[in-house]
């Protein structure tokens, strides 16, 4: 027979609905134990399949391969511009949907490079590959036509690759240039110039506090953003692994030591989203995506910093302690919220997706309980998976975001598809949700998800 449901509303969050559900059915506990009934789910609640998964992948890759050309055109008549010593203001990047030389897209393009090597798919290396030595043999072509006084406008090509302004232009994608390199799909000789911009103004002339931690003057006068976590230290990491000298490694593991006890609350164990020297009383908002960049950038360093570092079992404490936090916040549905301890906020998917890779990654590397976390990672990948359209784009993704000291500044942010900040997110964690269900054996037990061993 048919189960009929009849719900119950018990709490409703966020525009979302947890329900008691009842069932009709012939027999009684005997003839069909009631423990064994399933749920109507709202988020699939199974083990998520590495086809399924790679899917997912792909329609958001293809999506992107299409809205991310890398070419100069005349803005004359739109067509292919290819003398890269005859550029001047005529010229322009082929208009796409989203910045080649963005923070987001270093994020991008490190997820991009983690899907290749988990999948043995090229074509997510190539697409590092080709936007890398287009953005190393066109930079320095730019920079030349404005010394030679052929480019005059402010608003020329790839202008935050050669003239940074914040953090933002230059940690991510100054990370994922160097992975790029390190694992062969990128041509340091083209790069390395570009590098060097980025390494000279994280390390010199981004502002910082007395005590040497990265700090901006916005929106009020030496703030801390948790975001700048993300911005400044992978990039530190991978320019030790680049150079070898050990003073940017000494510099990132500053960073995320002075960042911490400001700003880490032990009680919740999450961060507060700003900081600001002098403020007192000082108001804390957990807003989950900041988090996320806290949560990945103890990832980056754990995957760089040798096993016998003196720093590394504070990094690792810190990444778990934090896991455990973060896991306490999860929704019924998977997701996390806005603000993570305010439950009517609105549910948000970059950070569900960062988060499902950290905690991903963290149980592949045996940094976190596989039995412990295992199964709420995979419903919250689920989650993820049900925010890609068709269509390729991400939905559900918080727009960039300042900083504020408001609770309705972080709730009434616009959610868009045209977000970038989803979408690296989205690609590393499926990338490495596929690497977990390979190497276990995940199942319902008692219509409970399980770890298991292979």
């Amino acid at each position: 027979m048919k189960k009929k449901y009849f719900f119950f509303t018990i709490l409703s969050i966020a525009g979302f609905t947890a329900s008691a559900q009842y069932t009709e059915k012939k027999g009684n506990d005997v003839t069909s134990p009631l423990h064994l009934l399933k749920p109507d789910y709202d988020t699939p609640y199974s083990v998520p399949k590495t086809d399924e998964v790679k899917g997912v992948l792909d329609r958001v890759f293809t999506y992107l391969d299409a809205e991310t050309p890398y070419e100069m055109v005349s803005k004359k008549d739109g067509k292919p511009f290819t003398d890269t010593k005859k550029i001047d203001d005529n010229v322009a990047l082929k208009a796409g949907s989203y910045r080649l030389n963005s923070y987001e897209w270093g994020v991008t393009y490190g997820a991009m490079l983690t899907v290749a090597e988990i999948t043995g798919d090229k074509r997510y290396s190539d697409y590092v590959r080709n936007r890398f030595n287009f953005m190393g043999t066109w930079i320095p072509a730019v920079k030349k036509a404005i010394a030679d006084g052929r480019i005059k406008e402010k608003g020329y090509p790839l202008r935050g690759s050669i003239e940074p302004h914040a953090l933002d232009d230059c940690g991510a994608i100054c990370a994922a240039m160097i992975k790029a390199i390190k694992t062969g799909n990128a041509n340091e000789s083209l790069l390395k110039p570009t590098i060097d911009i980025y390494s000279d103004f994280i390390t010199n002339k981004e502002h910082r506090l007395a005590d040497g931690t990265l700090a901006r003057l916005r929106p009020l006068k030496n703030a801390l953003w948790l975001d700048d976590l993300y911005m400044g230290v992978p990039a530190l990491a991978q320019l030790n692994r680049l150079t070898g000298d050990k003073k940017y490694l000494d510099d990132a593991l500053k960073q995320f030591k002075q960042f911490v006890p400001r700003m880490f609350n032990k009680e919740k164990n999450v961060y507060m989203h700003g900081w600001i020297e002098g403020m007192d009383p000082h108001p804390q908002f957990h807003w989950a995506r900041a988090n996320g960049w806290a949560f990945l950038t103890a990832v980056e360093l754990l995957d760089v910093l040798p096993a016998n570092h003196p720093d590394r079992p504070f990094v690792l404490a810190q990444f778990q302690a934090h896991a455990k936090g973060l896991a306490s916040y999860q929704s019924a549905l998977g997701f996390w919220h806005q603000l993570l301890d305010k439950p009517d906020s609105y549910l948000e998917t970059s950070a569900t997706a960062i988060y499902t890779y950290c905690i991903a990654r963290g149980i592949n590397n045996g940094w976190l309980d596989a039995q412990a976390y295992s199964p709420m990672v995979l419903i919250a990948w689920n989650a993820v998976a049900t925010k890609v359209n068709a269509k390729g784009e991400v939905e559900g993704t918080c727009v960039g975001t300042g900083m504020g000291f408001d609770p309705a500044f972080y709730y009434y942010r616009p959610v868009n598809n045209y977000a970038a900040h989803g979408y690296g997110p989205v690609l590393m964690a499926g990338g490495e949700i596929i690497r977990l269900v390979k190497n276990s054996d995940i199942k319902l037990n008692d219509s409970a998800l399980q770890y298991y061993k292979k």
